[in-house]
């Protein structure tokens, strides 16, 4: 008896990417509620963590801090506005790997920590989760350049068109405010999609061409990659839409 050649479940690329962006929102929710943890400590503490485990622009003893400053914050409005921006942005940086997602942070943490430190003016601590915030808006911006993925692209596209404005504190002049931070980990973010980017050749580049009763009689299919429709088929097909 012969069938559609086609079966109920869903091909294994889009299980695959279900079962990552399920690891990614426990993961990107674990970091959250991590952060608001520490925030209670250290609110019972009068902000003692945020004095003692901050950056300070040129001091050689608060180096180490450029992993600790951004779990801290200096009031409830302060992790409250990062709050939203860190979950959907870490989450769509992690939805497609949460590994990566883990490397990508712990860069963005250093280029956001040596940018304040090289760059802050006074002698201030600064903390705050903004400079992962920021690296995260840059990886999910070019990510699926790098990537060569239609969909990450096109999610990259909106994310820059809805959130361009927050390029402005990313630019020395708003006060109160740590513009080397933001800078600093918006370009952690850029370099991190570039050196975590898929190095895989994109669909059925690598792949032989096949036989068949291809065009011109030559019994030739063409490779997939002639086909200028191929990577949005690909990332259809990846999310059970073909």
């Amino acid at each position: 008896m012969s069938g559609s050649g086609r079966s109920g479940r869903a091909p294994a690329g889009a299980e695959r990417m279900v079962a990552e962006a399920r690891k990614a929102f426990f993961v990107v929710l674990g970091l959250l509620a991590v952060v608001w943890l520490v925030q209670l400590a250290n609110f019972a503490d009068e902000y003692a963590l945020s004095r003692d485990y901050g950056v300070v622009s040129g001091d050689l003893g608060t180096l180490p801090h450029i992993l600790t400053a951004p779990f801290l914050h200096w009031n409830w409005a302060h992790i409250e506005s990062n709050s939203g921006p860190l979950f959907v942005f870490g989450f769509l940086a992690a939805y497609r790997g949460v590994a990566r997602f883990l490397g990508l942070s712990l860069l963005v943490a250093a280029t956001s920590g040596l940018t304040i430190w090289f760059l802050e003016q006074g002698d201030a601590e600064t903390v705050g989760a903004s400079g992962l915030v920021f690296g995260y808006f840059g990886y999910v911006v070019v990510r699926g350049l790098f990537d060569r993925h239609l969909i990450d692209t096109l999610i990259g596209v909106v994310m820059a068109a809805s959130f361009a404005y927050l390029l402005t504190v990313a630019v020395p002049g708003t006060p109160g405010v740590s513009w080397a931070g933001h800078l600093g980990g918006l370009i952690g973010g850029v370099v991190g999609a570039w050196l975590f980017r898929d190095r895989r050749p994109p669909a059925g580049e690598a792949r032989p061409v096949g036989t068949g009763a291809g065009p011109a009689g030559r019994g030739e299919l063409p490779a997939p990659a002639d086909n200028p429709r191929g990577d949005l088929h690909k990332e259809l097909r990846d999310l059970g839409l073909l």
